[in-house]
């Protein structure tokens, strides 16, 4: 039975990312897979770091739900994976100091990323360069030995329609599904 962790990175349990969360959680669940869903709102760093890591070292996919803000996740998000993804954990600098050889602890698991944000995806990928999803998937998924990584993003939120988020939500659930 494949194992998920959904990371909800958003601080609101009222946002439409919260919904999207839930509604690929219900998709991969009834596909018989075992999901677990950590939110960061509710998440004390500080208690739950431990937790966390033995979640990860767990799953073989991890999907990270959360807003674009100023084009790239937000920083609760951000100072999660600064706490969470340490050397030692999740990367290890190589012992021969005259090599920049990373270990990467994380191999052979794959993520997902499902991002909304207020501009249309397309200006954001083509415009802004997908900035934080790169960030994520470049910078500190790959890094990490995670791959491949998947990427969604949902929007205008903000200008989108019930029947868009409908759609949306569908489409997210089908995702879930064969995870």
């Amino acid at each position: 039975m494949k194992k998920i962790l959904i990371i909800m990175g958003h601080p609101s349990l009222n946002s439409f990312c919260n919904s999207l969360a839930e509604k690929y959680k219900e998709g991969a669940e009834k596909s018989g897979k075992k999901v677990e869903i950590l939110y960061l709102g509710n998440f004390n760093l500080e208690f739950d770091l431990i937790k966390a890591q033995e979640l990860i070292k767990w799953v073989e996919h991890i999907t990270f739900v959360y807003p674009t803000w100023w084009a790239t996740p937000p920083a609760l998000l951000k100072s999660f994976i600064e706490k969470v993804f340490v050397p030692g954990f999740a990367y290890q600098h190589s012992k021969n100091e005259k090599s920049f050889k990373i270990d990467k602890l994380l191999k052979g698991k794959s993520a997902r990323l499902i991002s909304t944000m207020d501009a249309p995806p397309l200006i954001y990928k083509w415009i802004l360069g997908d900035i934080g999803g790169k960030m994520m998937e470049k910078g500190i998924l790959n890094f990490c030995g995670i791959k491949p990584v998947y990427k969604n993003y949902f929007g205008s939120v903000k200008m989108s329609s019930e029947e868009d988020r409908k759609k949306w939500l569908e489409k997210i659930y089908k995702i879930g599904l064969g995870e």
